[in-house]
């Protein structure tokens, strides 16, 4: 019974993250973000998994859900963890760090903004699914066009000839 339960876990959360993983704008973020795939991963293990499983999860739990055909260690996966934490607060303080030197209050950063836009609205059309098949195709659609115009402006950001800052 509970080995049902786990595998049916495993099952969800490796369904769940190879679908994260694999969005185009999730894949263009990651990559230029300052947490590795790894790390990412990880990240989304350990604050996720107890949302989707229901339950409170060990460290030897979590690290099952690893997408890797290895057999991840509970020390491994901490040590991983551990290094995505440091660098999501290393960019947390960065966004701190500009903040305070106005740098925001520049126009250097609209670029940005227009794209956290588009990212929002790309957020709500994916929320707000209609219920009926014509409106599923216009909507899907809409999707569409929102994640290509993602996907080409955060590779023209992301571009090195390009000096957005």
């Amino acid at each position: 019974m509970e080995e049902t339960r786990d595998l049916k876990l495993k099952d969800g959360v490796t369904a769940w993250l190879n679908g994260a993983l694999n969005d185009p704008i999730v894949q263009i973020l990651a990559k230029n973000s300052q947490l590795t795939k790894t790390q990412l991963e990880t990240l989304l293990i350990d604050i996720l998994s107890e949302n989707i499983s229901g339950k409170e999860l060990n460290y030897d739990e979590k690290a099952a859900l690893r997408l890797t055909k290895a057999k991840i260690s509970r020390g491994s996966f901490n040590r991983t963890l551990k290094q995505s934490r440091e660098n999501v607060i290393k960019s947390i303080y960065t966004v701190l760090l500009l903040g305070y030197l106005g740098v925001f209050e520049t126009t250097t950063l609209d670029p940005y903004l227009e794209i956290a836009n588009k990212l929002h609205d790309y957020v709500d059309a994916h929320s707000d699914m209609p219920s009926k098949e014509e409106e599923l195709k216009d909507h899907a659609k809409v999707i569409e066009i929102i994640r290509n115009e993602l996907e080409t402006s955060l590779k023209r950001l992301s571009s090195p000839s390009q000096e957005p800052l």
